[in-house]
């Protein structure tokens, strides 16, 4: 299932990499305050999907958005700096840094002070930059007119203007229709990544569970609630239709809960929040609370009286009765259930959206499904396990697996403040200590509180106290700069460490390669002798006789970084680019200016082509009909190309393929 996932994902980046992106659309508008105060409003329609970044982002990070006012002189002044909306704010890996976007739409607004009235618009310009989860577009540039109102009252909202150069356009109407057009262009894969986010959420949420299921507050209720169900009910199917409004009426309680959730802080807010150093320190130490609940040290319970009250409206029979059952379950398992899903909705939150509601869904059709089972088929409950010891094992090594989420936000909170106490290598001791005691205790060799006494170890105790060793042990190269791609994404990425360039080369130490450079080139990603300039690469290659690879990138492109990380650091691929091409990185941000005497206008877009990476966008535009990063080809010594042009792909295999395709073509 995940290899067809995986194939279909890259069929589609295969035959979108060759379109040309314009994902925002700008619209003016400009509101009168008083005589001769006004604010101008540039508003960005931007394709779904696609995300503009914000105005204010941290040097060494992808371009922000930056308004330039072309001040006529003595005709008007700027009051403050340009306004942005709330938008959403995200600690980004790559960059290991606090990073602010907008999807959909955004407003900016600068507030002006005109000191001539022989003024009837002023003119700016915008550069940005957008990205969606596969590409990066280079930065660019738009020309913006805010038209001034003549008339003595404040311009309506609906007098906005598409400021394009090359199609001015005065109806908001078309810049709906233009939207439209994009859209239908480019396929919508964000939502698909979106419904696989969920869906994850959804597996994660009903295998918590499970794992609460099998808890001591949980587990005994079965065969007793069942029982119940079934003695008490006048026919066999009387007791499974009870049973099976029981089991709904637990899912119903769970999501309640969800939404409640959702509605109190709102879709957006919970993304936000999860991103927010002091929510990611609260959350650490809620769940280092939970965690040493679970262990054993005390039991969060919830007021005996709720439960009473709870509980006495579960005698009233009907419907109603069989609603406060559940919810006396919910109630009575709170000291092993709500642990697992506070961390649930908290994990949930970083998701966003509906995330929390689909969360509790799963949790609960996991914890209801059991009780709706066994009443239809009382016969099974002779199969159950008997309670005993095993139960308090089972919430003992959740508690270890709460322990070590929590320490994932409490590293958040750290990289946003780049204050590097938790790095990589002190994150990961703290996980090798954590799973270590956890394999300890597994095999009988550490206590708890309210353990039984253990007179020998089950088969399969033993076989998960086997896994869980052998999981510490992979961790313990980390420390001296292992990838461990097995847990991606939790520990702090490999520049924030200790020793980013020392011992923790990935994958590249023995490929390193030593000695004189040739001119004009460097060293590049993973050591790789790359060039920056497309002319002295290609007389390089002429001389080695070798093909190119082009590599239209950017410093601020993601997955340009995630090619170079995770699929450049392969060997086979890395052993095909250090000695079978020669590659040419062209940075489409690079913002050094091009002498004066080698600027022109493009013929492609008509735009003033200012700068190094200007240039190479524009070559990548009018050669490729592309302008999406990272964006690969390879070509002889004529340029022509020696396969079609790959864009961003994760799969190792074909791309390694596809360089072996180019160059026994070349050699050809």
């Amino acid at each position: 299932m995940r290899n067809t996932l995986i194939t279909f994902l890259l069929l589609l980046s295969f035959s979108m990499f060759g379109q040309m992106y314009n994902p925002v659309k700008w619209t003016t508008t400009v509101e009168k305050i008083s005589d001769k105060e006004y604010v101008l409003k540039a508003k960005a329609v931007i394709q779904s999907g696609w995300h503009l970044y914000g105005q204010y982002i941290e040097e060494g990070g992808p371009s922000p958005t930056a308004f330039t006012f072309k001040n006529q002189p003595k005709k008007f002044e700027l009051i403050g700096k340009t306004t942005e909306d709330k938008g959403h704010e995200t600690v980004d890996k790559i960059f290991d840094m606090k990073i602010k976007y907008f999807e959909d739409k955004a407003l900016f607004t600068q507030k002006v002070k005109f000191t001539s009235d022989d003024i009837s618009n002023v003119s700016a310009e915008v550069d940005f930059m957008v990205c969606d989860d596969s590409n990066c577009l280079p930065p660019s540039t738009e020309e913006l007119t805010f038209k001034i109102p003549t008339e003595k009252k404040l311009a309506s909202a609906e007098e906005t203007a598409v400021v394009k150069k090359d199609s001015l356009v005065s109806e908001e109407k078309t810049v709906v229709q233009a939207e439209e057009k994009v859209q239908g262009a480019i396929p919508d894969s964000p939502k698909k990544t979106e419904s696989r986010g969920l869906l994850t959420i959804f597996i994660l949420a009903f295998l918590s569970g499970f794992a609460a299921l099998l808890t001591p507050c949980v587990f005994p209720m079965i065969p007793m609630t069942v029982s119940f169900f079934t003695k008490q009910s006048k026919s066999k199917a009387a007791g499974i239709r009870n049973a099976m409004i029981y089991g709904i009426s637990i899912v119903i309680i769970y999501v309640l809960l969800g939404s409640i959730v959702t509605a109190v802080f709102g879709a957006d807010s919970l993304n936000a929040l999860s991103t927010n150093v002091w929510f990611n320190l609260i959350f650490f130490i809620l769940l280092v609370v939970f965690a040493c609940s679970f262990l054993g040290a005390f039991e969060i319970v919830l007021p005996s009286s709720l439960a009473n009250k709870v509980d006495s409206q579960a005698d009233r029979g009907g419907l109603i009765g069989i609603f406060f059952m559940a919810l006396a379950l919910a109630i009575v398992s709170f000291s092993c259930t709500g642990p697992i899903v506070g961390t649930l909705l908290v994990e949930a939150a970083s998701k966003g959206g509906i995330a929390p509601i689909v969360g509790m869904l799963g949790f609960s059709i996991a914890i209801a499904l059991p009780f709706s089972l066994f009443a239809a088929f009382p016969g099974w409950l002779n199969a159950l396990p008997k309670s005993g010891g095993w139960l308090n094992t089972v919430k003992v090594v959740l508690g270890f697996l709460e322990l070590a989420l929590a320490f994932k936000f409490l590293s958040n909170a750290d990289l946003v403040l780049q204050l590097h106490w938790l790095e990589r290598e002190v994150f990961l001791a703290i996980w090798i200590a954590v799973f270590g005691i956890l394999a300890f205790y597994l095999f009988g060799k550490i206590t708890l509180p309210h353990d039984s006494p253990l007179n020998h170890i089950s088969v399969g105790r033993l076989g998960f106290g086997l896994l869980v060793l052998s999981f510490t042990i992979y961790l313990i190269p980390g420390l001296w700069g292992a990838p461990l791609k097995l847990i991606s994404g939790f520990p702090p990425p490999m520049q924030y460490s200790e020793s980013p360039n020392g011992l923790g080369v990935s994958g590249n130490s023995e490929l390193k390669i030593t000695g004189s450079l040739p001119e004009g080139a460097e060293h590049g990603p993973q050591n790789i002798i790359t060039f920056h300039d497309y002319n002295k690469g290609m007389e390089y290659a002429k001389k080695v006789g070798k093909p190119v690879l082009l590599d239209f990138t950017g410093y601020a492109c993601v997955n340009c970084r995630k090619m170079e990380e995770l699929v450049w650091s392969d060997p086979k691929v890395l052993g095909v680019l250090n000695n079978d091409v020669v590659l040419i990185s062209l940075y489409v941000d690079d913002k050094k200016e091009l002498p004066e005497n080698e600027q022109y206008v493009s013929e492609t877009t008509g735009k003033k082509i200012k700068t190094i990476g200007n240039k190479w966008s524009d070559l990548q535009i009018k050669t490729y009909k592309a302008n999406a990063q990272p964006f690969y080809v390879i070509v002889d010594h004529n340029s022509a190309n020696l396969a079609e042009p790959s864009a961003y792909n994760p799969d190792i295999e074909e791309y390694y393929e596809w360089l072996k395709n180019g160059i026994e073509r070349f050699k050809k």
